[in-house]
């Protein structure tokens, strides 16, 4: 069955009590190994293992036998100094296993190969350019936003021009992504153009099976007529942006494929470790659907 799935709460530490915890500042890049920290989280009652927590290194899941001994473990551990993991102070809260629909669907081909072109991808209506711009023109492009105020959001900044989310840039921290989805149908035309500048990432796409896609004529989109009832059935396919490619999604990619970046701080690339930059812009253009009246001329 493999590793379980587990995820942060969007509830208060008090709600919620489970027999895992999701534990902050705690784990092997701050120099804390598995075995360290279940020594002195086994002095609250049986652990049954230590997970990584996502891929920063520096936060874990404990799962213990009773909610009982996680809710002790909480108490007396969370917000406090500990000397025994050099002296870090703790950031707890309850954990939840995912549920089944997405375990099952991040369990499917695990770790898929990351292309270098479009073509590899052959996702139809997905394109990519190397090279959009030139270093120069990257340089020039982010002095200028750079300029503007930027909007603060929870893990990254934005800029708006226009209609909101009409034409956007983006600024993603190291290890912070984009979660899986389709860009809205009624508010947005068909094409939606990302450019990608100061840093590398990869972005994954997947398509589920259970169900079928046919062309709308009348909206240029692609509807879904049957519900999804399997989610691991699915395709997934990757692609690696590089600094200064323009990548279009149209036709079938921009609506029946969920398009997503994972929240890494490193990728593999064709067995190479590709480090995120100190941060990656993206320019994201989008057209605006304007539906006219029978009055309208």
């Amino acid at each position: 069955m493999g590793v379980p799935r587990f995820t942060r709460p969007k509830t208060p530490a008090t709600d919620s009590p489970s027999p895992y915890l999701y534990v902050a500042n705690c784990g092997p890049a701050v120099g804390l190994s598995y075995d360290t920290i279940a020594s002195v989280f086994n002095t609250f009652g049986q652990v049954k293992g230590i997970y990584a927590a996502d891929e920063s290194g520096t936060r874990v899941i404990v799962s213990y036998s009773e909610a009982n001994s996680a809710q002790q473990a909480l108490t007396a551990l969370n917000g406090k100094s500990c000397a025994d993991l050099g002296g870090r102070s703790l950031h707890i809260r309850y954990s939840v296993i995912q549920p089944n629909c997405e375990a099952e669907s991040q369990q499917v081909n695990e770790h898929i190969p990351v292309s270098l072109l479009d073509s590899e991808v052959n996702i139809p209506g997905l394109y990519l350019v190397h090279d959009f711009l030139s270093p120069q023109e990257e340089k020039e492009l982010l002095a200028a936003v750079d300029e503007r105020p930027w909007i603060g959001l929870s893990k990254r900044r934005v800029q708006h021009y226009g209609y909101e989310f009409c034409y956007g840039v983006n600024e993603y921290p190291p290890g912070v992504g984009l979660s899986p989805h389709i860009d809205t149908h009624s508010a947005f035309e068909g094409l939606i153009f990302s450019l990608s500048l100061a840093g590398p990432c990869i972005m994954e796409f997947r398509r589920y099976l259970d169900g079928s896609w046919v062309p709308d004529a009348a909206s240029s989109a692609y509807t879904k007529v049957e519900n999804v009832v399997n989610c691991s059935n699915l395709v997934r396919r990757s692609l690696y942006l590089p600094p200064r490619s323009i990548l279009l999604l149209s036709g079938e990619a921009r609506y029946a494929w969920q398009h997503y970046i994972p929240h890494h701080k490193i990728d593999m690339v064709n067995q190479s470790v590709i480090r995120r930059g100190a941060r990656r812009v993206s320019f994201t253009f989008r057209k605006l659907y304007f539906k006219r009246s029978c009055s309208q001329p």
